[in-house]
């Protein structure tokens, strides 16, 4: 399982689509995604103060896009990076934060 935090907008706005595209993966060419000891560090880093978030439960054999597990030079750890949108179908639970 790997997890990816969103706002709830963006998560509705993946339903009406049928799929999930974070900007990053215009922007840097992959989707954020984080293990599970890793998403509060996460939400603590780069979403503080901010509500309204959700965390996905990313079932990564359902995930039809690559995941590669690669350093993120920041914090010297290995996090999962997602190379194309999430099928709405990977997400297999989503809680609030």
């Amino acid at each position: 399982m790997i997890y990816h935090v969103v706002n709830t907008p963006a998560w509705e706005k993946a339903l009406e689509l049928g799929y999930y595209e974070a900007p990053s993966l215009a922007t840097e060419g992959f989707i954020h995604a984080s293990k599970q000891e890793q998403v509060e560090g996460v939400i603590n880093r780069y979403y503080a103060g901010q509500t309204d978030l959700l965390v996905l439960h990313i079932d990564e054999g359902k995930l039809e896009a690559v995941h590669i597990f690669e350093i993120a030079p920041s914090v010297n750890e290995e996090f999962p990076h997602i190379y194309g949108r999430i099928n709405l179908d990977a997400v297999v639970d989503i809680t609030a934060w």
